[in-house]
């Protein structure tokens, strides 16, 4: 059964938006390392509409090993108001989340990869469908946004398992749990 592995930037005080306050100054060459691995060791990414709306304005234009890679992938699209996927390779899910989602877990294949902790991911936290929840801790108080910007969910309580923990030179540190706790 493959994997939902879910990679998310979140700053000190639990903010997962508006990373151009506070994430684009921790991007390096580890990092960057990081973040092409993970993309190796999947052949899928499911995205909530946000998300995608803001990677198709920046993926399709970049070049480089990582975009080629991340604009090649399949890509599945969590949307009951976009009619179509600009962006190569999507696929619009549209029916029940968790059944849809369910389907491509059975499939085979490698990890599916995640990114952004929105409603989407929140709502497969709190259904048991996330196996890999990896943080990339930013040594920041990002000091805007409001609870919809957070990393909190009302009602997800989940426990989870440490797997994980990376500190890198930029004092970034990865943790990562996974959900089988």
């Amino acid at each position: 059964m493959r994997r939902i592995v879910n990679s998310t930037f979140v700053s000190l005080d639990g903010v997962i938006n508006h990373m151009e306050r506070w994430h684009f100054d921790f991007i390096d060459d580890e990092l960057s390392a990081l973040a092409l691995e993970q993309l190796r060791a999947s052949d899928a990414l499911l995205l909530g509409r946000n998300t995608y709306e803001t990677y198709v304005n920046a993926w399709p234009g970049r070049e480089g090993e990582y975009a080629d890679g991340i604009n090649a992938m399949t890509k599945y699209l969590v949307s009951t108001t976009m009619q179509t996927g600009e962006w190569a390779n999507t696929t619009i899910l549209r029916g029940d989340l968790i059944e849809e989602v369910g389907k491509l877990k059975e499939a085979p294949g490698k990890n599916i990869l995640m990114h952004g902790y929105g409603p989407v991911a929140k709502t497969l936290m709190g259904h048991g469908m996330l196996d890999e929840l990896c943080l990339w801790v930013h040594p920041v108080l990002a000091g805007v946004g409001t609870a919809d910007d957070l990393l909190l969910a009302d009602g997800v309580n989940v426990r989870l398992a440490l797997a994980d923990v990376r500190r890198f030179a930029s004092d970034l540190v990865i943790l990562t749990y996974r959900a089988d706790a």
